[in-house]
C-alpha cells in the first residue's frame, strides 16, 4: 500500500505498468513501441558519496527494437531544488542505462503543474547547457471519468483520475462511479484499489466522501481498516477495539513500531486520542507521524 497521497500518485504506475502507455496515448497522443516487457527498477540513484538521491518510481519499457526509461515523480508543490534533482535523475539514468529517459511528473493542482512543465534551464539564460521539459499529468489533462462502462474498463485509470482530481468539485462524481466499477472486478483487486484510493486521497474532503461511500454500501472489500476492526472490538470495549485497529493498520502498512510505541498505544484509554492516531496511521510513514501533536499531515515534496 502507498504511504500517502504523494506515494499513490506515482505508485499507481507500478501497480499497473500498462497505465503509462495508455495515458500517454490518450492524454498526449504519444504512441510507444509495443513493449515486450515493463520492469519496475530500483529507484535509488545514490552514488559513492553521502548524498542520497531517489526517484519516486522508475520503469524500464523494452520493445523488440528499443528501450525507454520512465522516471515518474509525484509533486505536491513547486521548489527550485526539485528541478535540479530532476536534471540529475535524467542525466544519471541516461548515462547508466544508455537509452532515452522520459521524466513524467504528476501533480494534483494546476499551480504546481504550471511550474513543473518548465522549461527548467541550467546554464546561461541565453544559452542553457541543459533544458528540462517534463511531461506533466495534472487536473487540466487527466480525464474526469464519470461513465461506469469507461470506469469498469480501466480501473487503474479511474483511480488515477480520482487522485489527480481529489481537490476538484468533480471528484464526488468520479468516486461514485469508481465505487460502482469496483463491483465489476474480483474481490482482491477491488479491495486493493479501494484501499489505494482511500490512502491516496490524503487529508482532503474527498477522503471523507470515499469513506462514506464505502460505509453506506455493502462491500466485501470496504477499504477502511478501522471500520472492520472496530466492529470486531466493540464486544471487548471501544478503547481496546481502537487499539487493535491501530496496531493492525500499522502492521499492514509496514510502519516500524518500537516496544515503547506499542506500550504507549496499549496504555491509552482515551478513545478520542486513539481515533486521532488511527486516522493519521492511514497515511503515516513512521510513528512520529502517528503521534504528531498538531495532527496535520506532512505532505512529501
Amino acid at each position: 500500500m502507498p504511504t500517502s497521497q504523494h506515494e499513490a500518485l506515482h505508485q499507481i504506475f507500478q501497480r499497473d505498468t500498462g497505465l503509462l502507455a495508455r495515458t500517454l496515448e490518450r492524454l498526449l497522443g504519444i504512441s510507444l513501441p509495443n513493449p515486450c516487457s515493463v520492469s519496475v527498477l530500483d529507484t535509488a540513484l545514490t552514488e559513492l558519496h553521502p548524498i542520497e538521491r531517489r526517484v519516486d518510481t522508475l520503469l524500464l519499457q523494452e520493445s523488440e527494437s528499443s528501450k525507454l526509461i520512465f522516471a515518474i515523480e509525484s509533486q505536491l508543490s513547486d521548489t527550485k531544488v526539485k528541478a535540479a534533482s530532476w536534471a540529475y535523475y535524467v542525466a544519471h539514468l541516461h548515462a547508466k542505462y544508455e537509452c532515452p529517459v522520459v521524466l513524467l511528473v504528476v501533480c494534483s493542482d494546476l499551480g504546481t503543474a504550471k511550474w513543473a512543465r518548465g522549461p527548467h534551464k541550467i546554464g546561461l539564460d541565453d544559452w542553457p547547457s541543459l533544458t528540462l521539459t517534463p511531461i506533466v499529468y495534472a487536473p487540466d489533462n487527466v480525464p474526469v471519468i464519470t461513465d461506469l462502462a469507461e470506469a469498469a474498463e480501466d480501473l487503474a485509470l479511474t483511480v488515477f483520475s480520482a487522485l489527480t482530481h481529489r481537490r476538484s468539485p468533480m471528484v464526488a462524481d468520479i468516486l461514485e462511479v469508481l465505487a460502482e466499477a469496483l463491483d465489476t472486478t474480483d474481490t482482491e483487486t477491488a479491495g486493493y484499489f479501494a484501499e489505494f484510493t482511500e490512502v491516496g486521497l490524503g487529508n482532503t474532503p474527498a477522503r471523507k466522501m470515499w469513506r462514506n461511500l464505502m460505509s453506506s454500501l455493502t462491500r466485501t472489500y470496504q477499504s477502511e481498516y478501522a471500520q472492520m476492526i472496530r466492529a470486531e472490538g466493540r464486544a471487548e470495549g471501544r478503547a481496546e477495539g481502537e487499539t487493535r485497529a491501530l496496531l493492525l493498520v500499522l502492521e499492514r502498512r509496514g510502519v516500524e513500531v518500537l516496544e515503547a510505541d506499542r506500550e504507549r498505544i496499549q496504555a491509552c484509554t482515551d478513545t478520542a486520542v486513539l481515533e486521532g492516531w488511527l486516522d493519521r496511521a492511514l497515511d503515516a510513514i513512521s510513528m512520529k507521524d502517528v503521534f504528531a501533536d498538531d495532527g496535520e499531515e506532512a505532505e512529501a515534496v
